[in-house]
Order: structure tokens, then sequence, then C-alpha cells
């Protein structure tokens, strides 16, 4: 389904349902990662990949936490070099819709990004899409770039699955990040500045909203 079929699909569902759809995986609270990294005594700044779903999303959830430098949109994880938004969504690069995550471990460690990523920023038990967006584009993955993130990564996902904290197995994808490229210049920064857009309101603002409730002391208005 596109998303000009869902604004329309969402707007017909709003009316009926008068609630806003929270696209939660989960079965019970997600607990925090028992594996992370030690916080560094002065700032610092790593970069991780991460996919799940549309990157406008991905991108809302993350530019509110705090400790994160910037998020960028992006593609990650295909073969094709300068990949555009339009051969993306034909589903035949191999890449994901993606946010460049730049952050200063000092702040905020890599294991509790990855706790915000699977408590509100997407569901990783939906194969190949996410809510309404369909194809391996829209795939849930954690690209590192290095083998503590790695390490981390790993150890999350089998502490989660071993606690059955999701309805279903989670279908994340590790793999090193082998290059980024960022996204047109009009899907940079989208929720932010497309506020009332169905989709937006739909299905990105509750995960903000989400963000704020469950991670208080992780969220910034910035």
């Amino acid at each position: 389904m596109s998303r000009t079929s869902y604004q329309v699909l969402a707007i017909v569902l709003s009316v009926l349902m008068g609630v806003m759809v929270c696209q939660a995986g989960s079965k019970e609270p997600v607990p925090g990662p028992a594996t992370d990294e030690s916080k560094p005594p002065a700032p610092e700044r790593q970069t991780v990949v991460l996919a799940g779903g549309c990157f406008w999303g991905i991108q809302a959830v993350f530019q509110h936490v705090r400790g994160v430098i910037s998020a960028t949109s992006g593609y990650a994880g295909g073969t094709v070099k300068n990949p555009d938004y339009e051969t993306v969504s034909t589903g035949r690069t191999g890449h994901a819709e993606s946010v460049e995550i730049v952050y200063d471990p000092s702040q905020v460690t890599f294991g509790r990004l990855l706790w915000v990523f699977f408590s509100v920023a997407h569901d990783p038990t939906e194969l190949n899409r996410q809510g309404p967006d369909e194809g391996t584009q829209y795939r849930s993955a954690i690209f590192y770039t290095n083998n503590v993130q790695q390490h981390i990564a790993e150890a999350y996902i089998a502490q989660l699955e071993q606690a059955h904290v999701f309805r279903h197995r989670i279908v994340t994808q590790v793999a090193p990040l082998k290059a980024f490229y960022p996204a047109e210049v009009y899907h940079q920064n989208y929720a932010a500045l497309h506020p009332t857009d169905t989709y937006i309101m739909f299905n990105d603002a509750p995960k903000v909203a989400n963000l704020k409730k469950d991670f208080p002391e992780m969220y910034t208005g910035k």
C-alpha cells in the first residue's frame, strides 16, 4: 500500500475508531539491555545506522533523544551506489530506508539507543514491512560501525527473545555498515516540518509521544 493510499485509509479509520494506533509488538514493557557499553568520561562521537520502516518516524524519534547529535534519513544495506528514493522504493536495490544516528556515548549509551529502538520506534517482529509500508526497503535492521555495537545488539536481541518480550520472533537484521547515503532534502526532518500530514499523525507522532511518556529522562523537546 502506498503512503498516499494509506492517508485515505487512515482518515476513515480515525473517524471510525476515534483513536491513534500504536504499532507496539510487545506483550509487556521492554526491559533495558543487560549488556551495554560504559559511558566515557568525556564527550565523544559514535555513529550507528538503524532501519525500521519509513525513515520519517525513526528520524523523528531519535531527534528527540538526549545525547543524539544528529539523525539523518537515508539508505543503507544495499549494493547500489548513490541510490535515490524512487529506485529504493522498487525494493530491488537491497537498501533499507534508514537513519544515520550520530550520538555522544557520554550522554546516551548504544544500549539505551537500542532500548528506544525496540520499545517505541518500531515493531521488530514485522518482516520486511512496518505498519502500512511493505517491502525489504522497510525491514528492521541495525547497521553497526564497530564490534562493540555488534556485541551489544546481538546480546540484547538474545535477551529479549529469551524473555519472550514480544508476541512474535524478532526479525531485526544485525549487519556491518558498508555505506550510508543521505536521502533527498525533502525527506529530512519530514515529521517536524509536516506535523499535520495524516501519515505522520497516524504513524509517527504516537512514537514520539510514547518516547516522551516512557523515557522522560531521555526525551528532549529540541
